[in-house]
């Protein structure tokens, strides 16, 4: 018998209570709304706002632990394992880098890389255990589009005027951690950073963000498709607008991911509004294809390319002096040294082989989570959900190889926020819940039970990727 994803109401779910997605979305206000320089000043750097609420949210999942009427789910759950392997080897750098004299810099980088892994780590325990229903996590990925059609509608705004609207957001008891500067230019096209810190760093957030808005269209009730396919259109436009390789790969690999398991129809369509975005592309905006079209010419004789290749050769003294779990996270500090461009290089220089190990194993988690709950299902709309929340995982693996990410908070933050989603569908799709006493924010009074029975031949009839779409039920360079 084939396991499937149990959808609960909303009496079931206790959606009048305060659960794991309200939280959730709490964070991703925090996150995408609020101007990554904001924070409170006495923490420098660790002080963002989501960066503060992350931090709580592992106090809380923890205090679950040691009380029992708190009910989260309790089964195996990989994605758990391997981000708190991480964390742990990141905990482990810590250490090692403090057996040795810091300079106060790089100590104090060293403060703040373990605050932010630590806050990482709870957004991604509290959505992999704490997300009650199927139904609550679109609720939650719904919430996640909504947030990035708001960076992308300020981000049309910057391409268009030239003006950063974004530092005129100002929030009591928040100062700016770096100044805000105009925008960034490429060939006299704007660069706009939305409330993220740079241009890179919102092409990887929209590039996250536009499959989940391409699904949550398709499969949208009458009453919302319009909404759902405005939300897609904002993305997808300010996404070039960044001028950004990073946005171009990255929206290439959620491509591949994607568009082989859609129906013919569909694939056709998406073919054909490619062709007719690229052309209306290049009647409004004069310059920005011929740009791209140099940026991927140019590749490996630019100054962008040539300092991503060079800081490989100056890398390789700081990784042998300490091969294996590296100088420190956070240490590593490019006022002092150099930019690598390169978060897997920048993990390897700080948590060594070890940790870029650990990390890529988590990636691999969540990759394989995602497309494993996506084989058990039968439900069409559910199997494609898993290669969506799959591609929005190839995104960042690929795209951390093009700048280094982890020091832009929203790029990384929005990443384990995913792989927690990955964690929680997995869960919900591979697992029957059953009522339980008791009740946690975020369980609606249910855990999960023990894994249903593998599926078998025969057992249910084999929804192929290709069948007609049913009818929807509802509820490199800088």
């Amino acid at each position: 018998m084939t396991v499937q994803a149990i959808e609960l109401s909303g009496s079931d779910t206790g959606l009048r209570r305060t659960d794991a997605v309200t939280l959730l979305t709490v964070y991703t206000f925090l996150l995408m709304v609020i101007p990554s320089p904001l924070t409170f000043s006495p923490l420098g750097g660790a002080g963002g706002p989501d960066t503060i609420f992350g931090d709580l949210l592992l106090v809380l999942y923890l205090i679950t632990l040691l009380v029992p009427g708190l009910a989260l789910a309790r089964g195996r759950q990989p994605v758990r394992v391997a981000a708190v392997v991480f964390t742990c080897v990141v905990i482990a750098a810590y250490v090692s880098a403090n057996r040795r004299s810091l300079p106060s810099l790089e100590q104090n980088g060293a403060d703040r890389g373990l605050i932010l892994m630590l806050g990482w780590l709870g957004i991604v325990l509290v959505a992999a255990d704490g997300i009650p229903s199927m139904e609550r996590l679109k609720t939650l990925l719904g919430r996640i589009v909504l947030g990035a059609s708001a960076m992308s509608v300020l981000a049309i705004s910057q391409f268009v005027t030239g003006l950063n609207a974004a530092k005129y957001i100002q929030i009591p008891g928040l100062t700016a951690q770096t100044p805000f500067t105009d925008l960034l230019t490429r060939n006299q096209l704007n660069r706009p950073s939305a409330t993220a810190i740079d241009p890179i760093e919102l092409a990887c957030v929209l590039a996250i963000c536009l499959p989940i808005a391409v699904h949550r269209a398709r499969f949208a009730p009458p009453g919302k498709r319009l909404r759902r396919w405005i939300e897609v259109a904002l993305i997808g436009t300010a996404l070039p607008m960044t001028v950004s390789r990073t946005g171009v790969i990255a929206l290439v690999v959620a491509s591949l991911v994607v568009l082989p398991t859609w129906p013919k129809r569909d694939r056709r369509l998406a073919y054909l509004a490619g062709l007719v975005a690229l052309a209306g592309m290049y009647a409004t905006i004069p310059g920005l294809l011929g740009e791209f079209r140099s940026l991927f010419g140019q590749v490996g004789s630019d100054t962008s390319s040539t300092s991503r290749t060079g800081a490989f050769s100056s890398a390789i003294p700081f990784v042998q002096q300490h091969p294996w779990l590296g100088r420190g996270f956070g240490t590593f500090l490019p006022a002092t040294y150099f930019f690598t461009d390169d978060q897997y290089l920048l993990s390897l220089i700080e948590i060594g082989f070890i940790g870029l190990l650990a990390l890529l194993g988590l990636f691999i988690t969540a990759w394989m989570c995602a497309r494993n709950a996506r084989r058990l299902s039968t439900d069409p709309e559910t199997r494609q959900l898993g290669q969506i929340l799959a591609a929005s995982v190839a995104v960042p693996t690929v795209a951390f190889a093009t700048f280094d990410a982890f020091s832009f908070a929203m790029a990384a933050s929005l990443t384990f926020l995913i792989i927690g989603c990955v964690g929680a569908f997995w869960r919900l799709t591979t697992t029957q819940p059953r009522a339980t006493p008791g009740s946690f924010p975020g369980s609606g009074g249910r855990r999960a039970g023990r894994p249903g029975p593998p599926s078998g031949p025969g057992s249910a009839p084999d929804f192929s990727d290709t069948d007609p779409i049913p009818v929807i039920r509802a509820p490199l360079a800088r």
